[in-house]
């Protein structure tokens, strides 16, 4: 099958986002596809040394060029600039065929616009890893609405998605579930002598709540807030690599107090490499979502999560619903209150090779690259 992904790696070329998009890539790779790239955002370049947006987009091509040769995707690639309209690597004939002539079109997060081209692809997939937020734009935004209706099949981070007891509102469409691939073979596990931290990545706020029906739903930083005297109530040491979020408005300074050690992440996870170190130099994750997933009961699973799992690094993660959806209690601990929280660390600490080897196998059961692509084909009726 000829496979064209589409993504924002040129764009956002940071740490978790690399492996976002990749890992499908390398998955239906591995199923013997052949398998492109295309990035046609409309975006223009973001170019991280400088911080600025600019018509220059060599930044972002230099990017693609070493990420697609590392991972055996040379000369399978193609980048359009926003500012010009120019394409880059396979270049335009190449991803026009793509869209025209190819078996199918896999839509990350509506990564591509797709606005100028003639589209023939046999199928076109849309995969939401924003669950809440996707279905209220569905019913607010017209343009966003008609962009997806457009596709042929919809998939959903959001487990619980549909559920009765799911708020995300409905949309008409028919929601098929999914989680994160995982390249194993990217994610050796190790059992062996991570730091004593438990870390995670994350933003404080990545954009404004939506409301829906009267009500609000946010993003970490209404959730963090419940947890925020966590250190003051174990021994355990934490990491958070955390984004300022919108506005800058981290309160780093009280983070700080309550006892979070807070590390930017442009520095300490500015590649796909450091980002991978990163996590495999911690002992296990601790994370909330966000409070839309939360409060909307989504089901929402997590990408980092995911990558964590496969290094062998126990999860201790918010309960959003998945715990209804998806085995837990060795590896993978869901919380919902602080006292979840204590209990969960000491466990993990007390029983640690235990949850570190049960942490790999759920990614090698449930999070493999190559089953969780195959499983999309499926549902999609497309093999």
């Amino acid at each position: 099958m000829r496979i064209v992904a589409t993504g924002l790696l040129g764009q956002y070329p940071f740490g978790g986002v690399v492996w976002d998009y990749l890992q499908y890539l390398i998955g239906f790779k591995a199923l013997g596809h052949d398998v492109y790239y295309l990035e046609d955002s409309g975006a223009w370049p973001y170019d991280p040394v400088r911080q600025t947006y600019s018509e220059d987009c060599s930044y972002s091509v230099g990017v693609l060029e070493k990420l697609m040769r590392e991972f055996g995707f040379e000369g399978k690639w193609i980048y359009r600039n926003g500012a010009d309209g120019k394409f880059h690597g396979g270049g335009e004939a190449l991803a026009r065929d793509l869209i025209k002539y190819g078996d199918l079109l896999l839509n990350i997060s509506t990564a591509c616009l797709l606005p100028d081209y003639e589209i023939g692809v046999k199928h076109r997939m849309f995969i939401d890893g924003d669950p809440m937020f996707c279905q209220i734009k569905l019913l607010a935004d017209t343009d966003y609405s008609k962009l997806l209706r457009a596709h042929d099949s919809h998939f959903t981070f959001g487990l619980k998605v549909g559920d009765a007891d799911c708020l995300a509102p409905e949309t008409g469409l028919s929601w098929k579930k999914t989680v994160q691939p995982v390249a194993l073979e990217e994610w050796s596990f190790q059992m062996g002598g991570p730091d004593d931290v438990y870390s995670t990545v994350m933003n404080w706020m990545s954009y404004e709540p939506l409301e829906f029906n009267g009500r609000m739903y946010g993003q970490k930083d209404m959730e963090f807030e419940k947890f925020i005297d966590l250190p003051l109530k174990t021994p355990q040491k934490f990491v958070m690599a955390m984004g300022k979020g919108i506005g800058n408005k981290r309160p780093t300074e009280m983070l700080q107090s309550k006892g979070w050690k807070i590390v930017e992440p442009d520095e300490v996870i500015p590649d796909h490499k450091s980002y991978r170190t990163f996590l495999a130099q911690s002992k296990a994750e601790w994370s909330i979502a966000k409070h839309a997933y939360v409060e909307g009961r989504t089901g929402w699973f997590s990408c980092r999560s995911a990558c964590y799992l496969a290094l062998g690094r126990p999860v201790l993660v918010q309960d959003t619903g998945w715990s209804e959806k998806l085995p837990h209690g060795e590896g993978l601990l869901p919380f919902s209150t602080m006292e979840d929280c204590v209990r969960g660390i000491e466990e993990i600490n007390r029983n640690y090779a235990k949850h570190s080897r049960a942490a790999r196998a759920f990614a090698e059961e449930y999070l493999d690259a190559r089953k969780v692509c195959h499983d999309l084909l499926v549902q999609a009726e497309l093999v």
